[in-house]
């Protein structure tokens, strides 16, 4: 990101993130403790200091909010190499830059090695403490901005209920597995899932219920599936599973080892439901063997998925050109 793009940023955003920057200055002498938070208080940063790396550790252990800490490598008592030690291993996501003279500057370089953002070199210089303290600022606030875009792409293909992927993701996903098949001359296979008689189960335990047993099944389905298949909400109480490499026997065998596990599983007043006992139905079909394009594949999945329905449920069918 540029410096031109840096300066665009959200004026407000910009102003909280400063706001919350804590430093915390750790200097055995006063006259450049004094220096130091006298400088960055006219940077508007929050600012507090300390005489003793052991003072500091103990802020940092007992979860106080710091985000920079600026601190002397020479010291009394504790040296500023060991408080960079303990405080990586407290919160390795505060920043420590070390403070150094001219002529131990290898000293400076080797507390980078140990996790160390940055170094000032003594005599402090007030345009180099700024310099090097406003980068360091200025990389915390991309890392955040960086940290939240991935949260919300991460958030945008995930079904908050069930934490398996949503019905969008799963569309784009079985594009992508189907292109893929296409192009390598290889196979995969979609299951189609539903919950046999739901409405029942929450009509009679009420929807909270029916949410806790909508999260014991993705547990289940997540947890008997195979490594490298993609498990999706399709919506309300149907799932899918997409398997690329399978081929529908293959599918087949899968889905009714998940059936069967469902069947006996104890979900929470399941005694409602006809036979007392939670169970699901499981349709089956493969590319490019039964459909040429990922909408044929999800509709003829579909035409298996009812057909297990009006056989009874509690059962796999697979799809067949017969049907």
């Amino acid at each position: 990101m540029d410096k031109k793009t840096i300066t665009q940023m959200d004026q407000s955003e910009n102003k909280k993130l400063h706001d919350s920057c804590n430093i915390l200055v750790v200097d055995d002498e006063p006259i450049l403790r004094n220096l130091l938070t006298d400088v960055l208080k006219k940077e508007k940063y929050k600012v507090c200091s300390l005489p003793m790396a052991e003072e500091a550790v103990k802020r940092v252990s007992n979860g106080n909010d710091v985000n920079i800490i600026i601190t002397d490598i020479k010291m009394k008592g504790m040296d500023g190499i060991e408080l960079l030690r303990r405080v990586k291993q407290i919160n390795r996501g505060i920043d420590v830059i070390v403070m150094t003279g001219y002529a131990s500057l290898e000293t400076a370089i080797e507390s980078m090695k140990l996790g160390a953002i940055d170094y000032l070199t003594k005599p402090l210089n007030i345009d180099q403490i700024r310099l090097i303290v406003n980068k360091t600022f200025e990389r915390r606030m991309l890392q955040k901005m960086a940290d939240e875009a991935s949260f919300y792409k991460e958030l945008s293909r995930i079904d908050g209920m069930t934490e398996l992927f949503n019905h969008r993701f799963f569309q784009q996903l079985l594009k992508i597995e189907v292109a893929r098949a296409k192009r390598e001359k290889t196979l995969v296979s979609l299951i189609m899932i539903d919950i046999d008689n739901f409405k029942i189960f929450n009509d009679k335990n009420g929807h909270p219920m029916g949410d806790l047993a909508l999260k014991k099944l993705s547990w289940l389905l997540s947890q008997n599936s195979r490594e490298g298949d993609f498990i999706a909400r399709y919506g309300g109480e149907e799932f899918s599973i997409i398997l690329p490499g399978a081929d529908k026997k293959s599918a087949q065998f899968l889905a009714d080892r998940i059936r069967k596990t469902v069947a006996q599983s104890a979900f929470e007043c399941e005694e409602v439901l006809p036979g007392g006992k939670f169970t699901i139905s499981m349709g089956v079909a493969e590319y490019p063997t039964d459909a040429g394009n990922r909408e044929e594949l999800i509709e003829k999945a579909d035409k298996a998925l009812y057909k297990a329905k009006d056989n009874g449920k509690n059962r796999v069918e697979v799809y067949s050109e017969e049907d």
